[in-house]
């Protein structure tokens, strides 16, 4: 079962929108401090994107750096591993202190045994699925997973540009999972400028990277705040309006 500390479970019909920055934008000779800021600042989980070089082009984070920000952070640590195999990590990001670990399903081959051995972690389970990828391809899956990320960037790099064409696929996997009380994640491009078609769409955890910390140079409480809201209150707009 998912860990009760991880706070009540929504869905995009409960008009709650979960905002996750991603620290890839983050100043890393800082990272500590950007943590901070962004908690500070209200977000609602903290997106960490692990990149090995292999299954995306780029290197990132380790457990060592994660289980460093869990010391610095009281919110969800949703970790996103863009490596292949992944099995083979799971079990060290939980012991970090992960409270999701989303593994994609290109990058298998046992992704049912690796579900399971993050539920039996404690952790809750998380699927991501590449632009190319269709979304039929987690259908097999979805009894088995608290979350689905979808893709809406090619993996690898921040500051892509939002793929339109992937809204279609929010709505498949939302009219998939039925009634299933499983988050929809989409990551890549998210700003104030689409978030609303994308939480109309179904998703109800928005990770955000340039659009709440810029290009890492400048941070601060009140900005990332602002930045945040912003998107909140862009994707909740016809709710409030």
């Amino acid at each position: 079962m998912v860990n009760e500390s991880l706070g009540t479970r929504a869905t995009a019909s409960d008009q709650q929108v979960y905002i996750a920055p991603s620290i890839l934008s983050a100043d890393f000779s800082r990272l500590g401090e950007e943590c901070r800021a962004l908690v500070d600042a209200g977000c609602d989980w903290i997106h960490v994107d692990v990149m090995d070089g292999h299954f995306v082009p780029d290197i990132t984070f380790g457990p060592k750096m994660c289980s460093s920000l869990r010391k610095h952070v009281d919110c969800i640590v949703d970790v996103h591993l863009m490596v292949s195999p992944a099995e083979r990590m799971v079990e060290s990001f939980a012991d970090a202190g992960a409270d999701v670990i989303t593994v994609h399903i290109e990058a298998g081959p046992h992704m049912f045994r690796t579900c399971q051995r993050i539920r039996e972690l404690g952790k809750m389970v998380g699927i991501a699925v590449n632009p190319g990828t269709s979304a039929a391809m987690i259908a097999e899956y979805l009894n088995l997973v608290d979350l689905v990320c979808i893709m809406t960037v090619n993996p690898g790099a921040g500051g892509q540009g939002f793929i339109r064409s992937q809204l279609n696929k929010i709505r498949q996997v939302k009219e998939m999972l039925a009634n299933r009380n499983v988050y929809i994640e989409v990551d890549g491009g998210i700003t104030a400028n689409n978030s609303a078609e994308v939480f109309d769409a179904g998703a109800n955890v928005l990770v955000a990277g340039t659009a709440i910390l810029g290009d890492g140079s400048t941070s601060g409480v009140a900005e990332y705040r602002k930045n945040m809201n912003a998107i909140r209150r862009a994707a909740l707009s016809r709710f409030t309006a």
